[in-house]
């Protein structure tokens, strides 16, 4: 049984940047996907990046491309998430998300283990 435990989280100002971990524990499968999820108060969740473990394609939703950057360190299973240029409507709750590959890129409906979260929170 795999588990995830995010850190990272916290409180920063518009155009200031973080830094989300997601350390994964247990029986890892060595070839699949990993990403990152949020969900604001009263939103969808929603997918924001994706890294297949073995190959390292990553995927962007186009509201952080270019701002956000994910990255996966096989040696300390952990996944990373850096957040720069931050703004307000990236506030929300932070998901770290795994699960079996099915294809070159992974995708929301590829995880099926979820973190307990952790909180961003972006003030203008």
């Amino acid at each position: 049984q795999v588990r995830l435990v995010e850190s990272g989280g916290g409180s920063v100002a518009a155009g200031g940047s973080l830094r989300l971990a997601c350390e994964a524990s247990g029986d890892i499968d060595r070839d699949g996907c990993m990403g990152w999820l949020r969900q604001a108060p009263g939103k969808e969740r929603e997918e924001v990046a994706t890294i297949s473990t073995p190959y390292f394609n990553e995927r962007y939703d186009d509201s952080v491309e270019g701002r956000f950057t994910i990255s996966y360190d096989s040696a300390k299973n952990t996944m990373y998430l850096q957040m720069n240029s931050m703004t307000p409507e990236d506030t929300a709750m932070y998901y770290c998300a795994a699960g079996p590959r099915a294809g070159t890129f992974c995708y929301n409906n590829d995880f099926n283990i979820w973190g307990q979260g952790t909180q961003v929170t972006v003030s203008s």
